[in-house]
């Protein structure tokens, strides 16, 4: 499971908190960090609620001003995940916003930071292969706030003292989010870009990974991506063939009516290397979108052995 081993010692104990427990921390919080998440922030009393239903302490924290109990959950804290996307300039990542004082100098047992960030921050290489050596060329406001934020925590991280661990991640999907359910809900597109080639990860990857760079105490850049790069209509035409229903008609990417966010992502064209995370000892769950589409209802899109 790359779990992190809990020691008997509490000092050596991960107490893990989290900044932004949406998606793929959430599942985190429950998989591979159940009883070591101390607590985790959300921006609604609706989600607090459900956090806490879930075992999660949860804290208000909308990025407009500091949430309270934060600080002294810093205090405790031994590692931080943070995955709060930053805004716009000049209020940037709210978390340093807000806390970098608070974290570089009253967290005493922090002794591991870890930022979820995407890959995104490479650019478009026209469908070349990119590592973590791949120097950085962000295409998009949004993940040049990110480049700038990665170098933010990792400027914190060095002046604590502490690694920093980068996590870049692919286009995401799991359980309540996939394929499956864009098909049922009738979102599904077959875009053809000739050449266009997208990585995924299943969210149960990124809690993997994130439990195996906290048991290793491993800072630095680490793509957190699948195996294989596929053109994203092939994804959809897999998914309605094990769901039992007709693929929506290939569209030309070209003519087709897209929001301007979505035709951003094409303009993004990359192979994305997981080779470090996979000489660190990684092993993926799901190395492909067929393994993880297999492992999900294509009924209902949720968790769950696939037909």
């Amino acid at each position: 499971m790359n779990r992190p081993e809990a020691a008997n010692d509490d000092m050596e104990t991960p107490r893990i908190f989290i900044f932004g427990c949406g998606y793929s921390a959430q599942r985190f919080a429950q998989s591979d960090g159940r009883s070591l998440v101390q607590g985790a922030t959300t921006r609604s009393a609706d989600k607090a609620a459900s956090l806490a239903a879930a075992g999660i302490t949860p804290y208000l924290f909308d990025g407009t001003a500091p949430g309270a109990g934060i600080d002294a959950a810093l205090h405790r804290a031994t590692h931080l995940i943070l995955s709060i996307a930053p805004g716009e300039e000049p209020e940037g990542d709210a978390v340093l916003r807000w806390y970098r004082d608070e974290i570089l100098h009253g967290a005493p047992d922090l002794r591991w930071i870890g930022y979820l960030s995407t890959v995104g921050v490479y650019g478009n290489h026209d469908g070349a292969v990119v590592d973590e050596t791949t120097p950085p060329a962000p295409a998009s406001e949004r993940s040049r706030r990110r480049l700038l934020a990665e170098e933010a925590w990792a400027a914190l991280a060095r002046e604590k003292g502490i690694p920093c661990a980068i996590l870049r991640l692919s286009g995401i999907y799991g359980p309540g989010r996939n394929a499956f359910v864009n098909l049922a809900e009738g979102r599904a597109k077959r875009l053809v870009k000739p050449g266009q080639v997208f990585n995924r990860i299943h969210v149960d990857d990124i809690s993997g990974a994130l439990a195996l760079l906290i048991a290793r105490n491993a800072g630095g850049i680490w793509n957190v991506t699948d195996d294989e790069p596929a053109p994203p209509q092939d994804v959809v035409a897999h998914a309605a063939a094990r769901a039992g229903v007709a693929p929506p008609p290939e569209e030309d990417f070209a003519t087709a009516s897209l929001s301007p966010m979505a035709r951003s992502f094409y303009g993004e064209n990359k192979r994305v290397s997981n080779a470090a995370l996979r000489r660190l000892g990684y092993e993926m769950r799901y190395p492909t979108y067929r393994e993880g589409l297999a492992a999900l209802d294509p009924a209902t899109g949720g968790a769950g052995k696939g037909a």
